[in-house]
């Protein structure tokens, strides 16, 4: 890194603060109010969205950049291990502590506090502090007629950006590859415990810490005419690789180490203050296509055939089996129904009230395990049938089901090979959507991944864990649809798949049988996933679930030579590394 962009702290200490110092210390920083020591009451913020969870001396509410920056200087002081923090929606425990094992007092810094965005270089790009949320962005973007990099999801879960990005989030959309950037602030323990800020978002915000962290925190900048250095603020390169069908690697995964960079990738080894992004034009006009088949082989040769020969390769392209499609109906409905009426604006609030009632109720031990759960699952059974007579048409019909969104001359395109390409098939066809039918299609494949987990809450007495995956499978695979030996399959109560087909980018969620143990059930997955050469995690990361191969933990070392930050996710060492030969 150029020194120009290395700005050290001032604030240095021979002795090590005791963990009263560091309380006391942080109380006079940030407030009392913003500092939660108290075990019940910061429980929400030390466990994972589906599981894990750990202890901590505090959770801390920063509401300034500068906030974090001085937080920082203090854990630093106190030897403390620090956990970066934002809407806490990752689903492998990589954003909270993991257990009670650690060897130094754990310090938890959320900071949704400070959401702002920037859009600068005439909307072509947005700066994005660390608790700005996808859903948020979109919002502001949909006003100046450009779009976000994801649009499906996570994003109305409110999932925030620097989230993303330091996780190689990947997303629904076919062309954008995973969220990465190249341009970013962020703070960061050298190999001799010295806290500094690195400033690579190409943008001039001054000399110092405290200079370039307020007037980035109040917009004090050009917004205008931004250096422009060469380094890219997304993943230029994903068409030319999504569409390379022959090639014996997948398109994206974690542990890509084309696609680790700084801020991108670095699950929580750094404390990321900002990154930049680019945006998209929108799109003039949208087409859904409804495709459903009983060949394995035949989506197959129509990925195949799409990625290689069209000129304008489809926005979206989701899959989803016949057995998720139904789980997704039945227990995805108050999802679907809430967005539909509601809107996307009030889910992220309406998940928050119900964590806060969970949080309450869980306390509460007479009260049946996943109250609220099971409420919206009685309410939502009052509703009639919600789904496209046509969609329920192709559930009876199809064991597959392919949803391809096409813009503007894609369009056109579509229509022409899709009419070719069923003309004789004896186990496929498709229809073009109307507005309902699209909406009602993208809202069933949205309400997937909820739908699974609210099954397993459902049937809790009649089966076991679920074991969710999210894996990639090699470009040029044919039989993208695993078979699995009877030694897994008598575990299994029910296997769920669906995912962004033309990455081959799969989420793979299995109901066990009860009494299986997951453990054992996910290493002998994970084995065969190998056979296969297939990598996982594919856009999840590794949390503290998943081990991380040599490239991504030699990543993780470079960032964070001290293991200070977020210690222990890829199943790595949890211990302090105290000089620059342990790398």
């Amino acid at each position: 890194m150029h020194s120009s962009n290395l700005f050290p702290s001032n604030n240095t200490s021979e002795y090590a603060l005791s963990s009263d110092q560091v309380l006391d210390k942080l109380t006079t920083i940030l407030g009392a109010s913003n500092v939660q020591a108290d075990p019940e009451k910061n429980e929400h913020y030390r466990m994972g969205w589906r599981s894990g969870g750990g202890s901590a001396l505090a959770v801390l509410f920063p509401q300034t950049l500068l906030d974090i920056w001085r937080s920082l200087e203090v854990c630093v002081a106190g030897d403390c291990i620090i956990i970066m923090q934002a809407a806490k929606t990752g689903l492998t425990e990589g954003s909270t502590p993991s257990g009670n094992d650690y060897d130094r007092p754990v310090v938890v810094i959320n900071t949704l506090a400070i959401d702002q965005l920037y859009l600068v270089n005439n909307n072509e790009q947005v700066i994005s502090l660390p608790g700005a949320t996808l859903h948020h962005l979109q919002n502001q973007l949909n006003a100046v007629n450009r779009a976000p990099h994801s649009v499906i999801g996570s994003s109305t879960l409110g999932a925030s950006i620097i989230g993303g990005v330091s996780n190689n989030s990947g997303g629904a959309l076919v062309k954008r590859g995973p969220s990465y950037t190249e341009l970013a602030l962020f703070a960061q323990i050298n190999e001799h415990g010295q806290l500094v800020l690195v400033n690579h978002l190409d943008v001039e915000l001054g000399d110092t810490p405290e200079e370039i962290l307020t007037n980035l925190q109040n917009g004090n900048f050009d917004k205008s005419r931004l250096l422009d250095s060469g380094r890219m603020a997304s993943d230029k390169e994903y068409i030319a690789r999504v569409t390379d069908v022959d090639a014996s690697t997948p398109s994206r995964f974690n542990a890509d180490k084309r696609r680790l960079y700084e801020a991108s990738g670095c699950a929580g080894k750094i404390a990321v203050f900002a990154v930049r992004l680019d945006t998209y034009p929108t799109a003039t006009k949208e087409q859904t296509f409804y495709v459903g088949t009983n060949s394995v082989s035949e989506l197959a040769q129509l990925r195949r055939q799409i990625l290689s020969s069209f000129k304008n390769i489809p926005e979206v392209g989701e899959y989803m089996h016949r057995d998720i499609f139904d789980v997704s109906a039945k227990y995805g409905k108050d999802t679907f129904l809430s967005i539909k009426h509601l809107g996307t604006n009030a889910l992220p609030r309406l998940f928050s009230i119900k964590g806060a009632i969970d949080a309450k109720l869980h306390k509460w031990s007479w009260m049946p395990k996943h109250f609220t759960d099971k409420v919206m699952q009685f309410v939502a059974n009052i509703f009639p049938k919600h789904l496209p007579e046509r969609m329920m048409e192709y559930r009876d019909k199809y064991e597959h089901h392919l949803i391809i969104k096409m813009s503007d001359e894609g369009i056109t395109e579509a229509q022409d090979f899709l009419k070719t390409f069923f003309s004789n098939s004896e186990t496929g066809t498709y229809f073009e959507c109307n507005k309902k039918e699209s909406e009602s299609a993208f809202l069933n494949r949205f309400a997937a991944a909820g739908a699974a987990i609210r099954y397993e809450v459902i049937h809790e007495k009649e089966v076991g864990e679920i074991l969710a995956l999210d894996i990639a499978i090699p470009r040029n695979e044919l039989n993208w649809l695993e078979t699995l030996p009877e030694e897994i399959e008598q575990h299994l109560e029910k296997k769920l798949y669906y995912g962004h087909f033309f990455c081959y980018v799969f989420h793979q969620d299995y109901i066990l049988k009860k009494g299986s143990d997951a453990k054992h059930v996910k290493n002998m997955m994970l084995a065969l996933l190998n056979e296969r050469g297939a990598k996982y995690p594919a856009e999840h990361n590794v949390g503290h679930l998943y081990e991380a191969e040599p490239d991504l933990q030699n990543f993780y070392k470079s960032l964070d030579p001290t293991n200070t930050f977020n210690p222990g996710v890829g199943k790595m060492s949890k211990t302090k590394r105290n000089c620059s030969c342990c790398l």
